[in-house]
């Protein structure tokens, strides 16, 4: 009996666990990318071992692809040599990570998931444990399928009520992010709960799910239901929660929410949108592992049909991978965006992480869907960087300041 987190951990390993536990489990999948993938190449190397499962370990090229410089191309040979050498052919270069996985099916209900990347939180959202570690971590993992975890305790976030106009999954989760602090969850597990995120699809819940690691959680979950099994397609296991015992329960009303924003230099300075709304911005990015997928699309290019983005904010949209690209080309989505005015780029991070395509200026705001805003974060130092809801992004670039969605709608 206990969170969703000690149940697939004590299924995991035939025996009862509780938090604060130290244990050795095996893993389902390990995850490497184009940026944290050599480092943890080389960490393998040093082991002098050959790699578990070559069917379970996946490497993706997102962060900076195609690359933009001669040391990221050396990057990317450095991976697909490794590659080759392993017969590891999970090897993907059509969006981001966080993406490309739940859509080729390696999360799974009652699954324990690993990446070289901050944001495998996102997983959790299909009912399994999914937590980010270090590169050398996942090297380890490469050689051996398994690695210890410290079982956290568990938050459980019920959201009750129905999001009011312009209000979505980003608003509720950074609501949630304002009210505990940037590190109100450290190194527990989230479990995102309520009749509001019943009722979401699995896009939102992702968006949730990917959070929970910017308020400090070593993973986010979502317990497995008909909308988990149905896009899992059967896959994984029937978990759930049983007479569990949390850290804290956070109770959200979800009809008091306004479109949040989270406002430069860090994601727990929220605040309802009728503060900032006006300020000017330079740039918008909509994409990202928080918000790049087609319901999000979906959203701003019902909000950009037969306008024109402001002239002088840059609007960058991008796909969060080759999939969503393709539906959102033949839901009409794309030429909205080009018709509008905003540049359309191929899938991957983008802008979000200042490597490449829409780095942005000092003294430079942006507005952007992705999941973090400290200085440097896009580009300069000297810039700001806003956090908000593909609603609001889409409305702000369309009046070149900060807007409330609710009157374009």
């Amino acid at each position: 009996m206990g969170t969703l987190t000690e149940e697939i951990f004590s299924r995991r390993l035939g025996r009862r666990v509780a938090a604060g536990d130290t244990v050795v489990a095996g893993v389902d999948c390990a995850l490497a990318h184009d940026v944290t993938g050599p480092l943890a190449i080389e960490a393998f190397r040093q082991l002098d071992r050959p790699v578990w499962d070559a069917r379970r370990v996946v490497f993706t090229f997102d962060h900076v692809m195609p690359a933009n410089t001669v040391a990221a191309a050396e990057l990317h040979r450095t991976i697909r040599e490794f590659c080759a050498e392993h017969g590891v052919t999970n090897v993907f270069a059509e969006g981001i990570c966080h993406q490309v996985l739940v859509e080729k099916g390696f999360a799974a209900p009652g699954g324990i998931m690993v990446g070289a990347d901050s944001h495998s939180t996102t997983y959790g959202a299909l009912g399994c444990f999914a937590t980010g570690l270090g590169s050398t971590d996942i090297g380890v993992v490469f050689a051996t399928g398994r690695t210890w975890f410290r079982v956290p305790e568990t938050i459980c976030v019920e959201v009750h009520g129905a999001p009011g106009l312009g209000v979505y999954a980003k608003d509720i989760a950074l609501h949630v992010i304002r009210r505990l602090g940037a590190d109100g969850a450290d190194y527990c597990a989230v479990e995102w709960c309520g009749e509001t995120v019943t009722a979401m699809q699995m896009d939102e819940r992702l968006t949730l799910c990917n959070l929970s690691v910017d308020f400090g959680a070593k993973a986010g979950l979502i317990e497995p239901d008909a909308v988990t099994h149905a896009y899992a397609g059967g896959a994984g296991d029937d978990v759930h929660p049983h007479a569990a015992e949390y850290a804290i329960t956070l109770t959200v009303d979800a009809s008091s929410i306004r479109p949040q924003v989270s406002v430069h230099p860090a994601i727990d300075n929220v605040r309802d949108i009728d503060d900032v709304a006006g300020t000017p911005l330079d740039e918008v990015f909509i994409g990202s592992c928080t918000n790049g997928r087609l319901t999000d699309l979906a959203l701003a290019a019902s909000l950009l049909a037969g306008r024109q983005v402001d002239p002088r904010t840059r609007t960058v949209i991008v796909p969060s991978s080759r999939k969503v690209y393709l539906d959102a080309l033949e839901a009409g989505y794309i030429e909205t965006f080009v018709r509008a005015g905003a540049l359309v780029l191929n899938p991957g991070c983008g802008p979000c992480l200042g490597r490449q395509h829409g780095v942005v200026g000092p003294g430079e705001n942006v507005l952007s869907t992705s999941n973090r805003n400290y200085p440097g974060r896009m580009g300069s130092p000297d810039a700001r960087i806003y956090l908000a809801s593909p609603a609001v992004a889409a409305a702000s670039a369309l009046c070149g300041a900060i807007t409330d969605p609710g009157g374009l709608a």
